[in-house]
């Protein structure tokens, strides 16, 4: 008996997979319902308390116009050079006179954390890129950046001032935050709470519907089912009735 007790508890821990898309197809349009409304919070929540992000990139020149680039060894140069570029944008000084030079009202640690500096690939170049609710600050940001970085690389390296490769304009699109990307996200997350709500109470329900949950709660067989009829309880109810009215 304690035997097949434990094959019948070893099987309650096995999830039926079965089980779980019947469970799941019978409260279909529940699920629909819950990733029609996820997407719908998810697109307004977009919509109308998020604010739009626009991005600039203006880029410079890691060398000078009287650096010649002859030699390996003056690539090589150059590509240390990079990261003095990135490390420099950065710096308290750079960004301090950009703030100064805009007027911005805003202090070191909240600008940096906008502000982008890379060395795209393979090449000699900075790309400066500034993020911020405000297209024309963006742009404004981005082009004073690469100005005062370049004079501060040429005042450091002692050499005259790199060269602009291509200014920063004005973001015509937001760059973030994603419409189509949130709305499909919130939609996922609806329906993957409502099956994760379906399938908790599905399976914390430990009562007895049918026979098969006889035999995986209690590990007991049946020897006969009687059929529910609600024709035959409507019937006696109304009979039930009737003798209470003739007793009144």
């Amino acid at each position: 008996m304690n035997n097949e007790f434990l094959a019948i508890s070893e099987e309650d821990d096995e999830i039926d997979l079965a089980e779980v898309f019947f469970v799941l197809r019978s409260h279909l349009l529940a699920i629909i319902a819950c990733f029609v409304m996820g997407a719908g919070i998810a697109f307004a929540y977009t919509m109308f308390l998020v604010q739009p992000l626009y991005t600039s990139s203006s880029m410079i020149y890691i060398f000078s116009k009287t650096t010649s680039v002859t030699s390996a060894i003056d690539l090589q140069i150059g590509s240390q050079l990079t990261v003095d570029f990135e490390i420099l944008g950065t710096s308290r000084p750079v960004i301090e006179k950009v703030i100064k030079d805009l007027n911005l009202d805003t202090d070191y640690e909240t600008l940096v954390n906008t502000i982008d500096i890379t060395n795209p690939t393979s090449s000699r170049i900075i790309k400066i890129t500034v993020e911020n609710t405000d297209p024309q600050l963006a742009c404004d940001i981005a082009n004073a950046l690469a100005d005062d970085l370049a004079a501060r690389v040429a005042e450091v390296i002692d050499t005259t001032k790199p060269s602009s490769v291509e200014e920063a304009v004005p973001a015509s699109k937001p760059t973030s935050p994603s419409k189509s990307k949130n709305t499909a996200l919130g939609a996922i997350l609806g329906m993957l709470l409502a099956i994760a709500v379906i399938l908790i109470r599905y399976y914390s329900d430990m009562s007895i519907r049918d026979e098969d949950d006889v035999r995986k709660y209690l590990g007991l067989g049946t020897l006969a089912s009687i059929p529910y009829e609600k024709s035959i309880e409507g019937e006696l109810t109304g009979k039930n009735d009737k003798k209470a009215k003739k007793r009144r």
